[in-house]
């Protein structure tokens, strides 16, 4: 896609608001890892495990982005993100295993251990949104970094008090894995790259997923009000 063109911008965009609402955990993951440490040593641990989780999460989105070009793998790619957009609407709260670390070096390790663990969610997202564009990978993840250090507490907060944000996050994965889906060769062949069927296709699909997860949590809900 053209530079700075409106596409690129919304992609850009999507790249961020997917970081924004997957990535929102990494300042429990954080706060979890460095809080046994000195208060001097805490803010280092802060800067060098974000940034060795996102060099390692750069390098795991451009594998990916390299990976979709082969043949099925879009659509394989597609169908999994529209698992996690499901899966984002009906997520329920989970202890992560994140020790604490008795000095700086310990903390900084168990961080990228653990963002590398976590984040396949987020390298597939990227990767999708990124349409093969290696320059949208590394400026998305490079705005995600003060997401991660500075506003992840806050956004969590937002979203607890806010759930339509995460219903948006959901739409843009939604909405990014059926393009990724479309973008299948085979698949584009199929429906002969028309572009209403195209946009159907998306709508159609972003409104499934967001109609089923809302169904699901009023499932859950009822269930929960049911044993009490």
């Amino acid at each position: 896609m053209d530079l700075f063109s409106v596409e690129f911008f919304m992609a850009l965009l999507s790249i961020v608001m997917i970081d924004i609402v997957l990535a929102g955990d990494n300042a429990v993951l954080i706060g979890m890892a460095a809080r046994n440490l000195p208060e001097k040593q805490q803010k280092k641990v802060i800067w060098l495990g974000a940034l060795g989780a996102i060099v390692i999460r750069s390098v795991a989105t451009l594998l990916v982005v390299w990976l979709l070009k082969i043949p099925g793998l879009l659509l394989i790619g597609g169908v999994v993100l529209l698992w996690i957009a499901y899966k984002l609407l009906n997520e329920e709260e989970e202890d992560e295993d994140v020790k604490s670390a008795v000095n700086l070096w310990a903390a900084v390790r168990t961080i990228i251990i653990a963002d590398a663990a976590m984040g396949l969610d987020n390298v597939i997202a990227v990767a999708g949104a990124a349409n093969g564009d290696f320059l949208l990978v590394i400026l998305g993840l490079i705005i995600s970094i003060p997401i991660v250090v500075w506003g992840s507490t806050i956004i969590l907060k937002l979203m607890e008090k806010y759930p339509v944000i995460i219903y948006i996050g959901a739409g843009v994965l939604a909405w990014t894995a059926s393009k990724m889906i479309l973008h299948e060769p085979f698949i584009g062949d199929f429906i002969n790259h028309n572009t209403f069927i195209e946009w159907a296709f998306m709508i159609i699909v972003t409104a499934l997923i967001l109609l089923a997860g809302k169904l699901k949590s009023a499932q859950s809900n009822h269930e929960v009000a049911r044993e009490h």
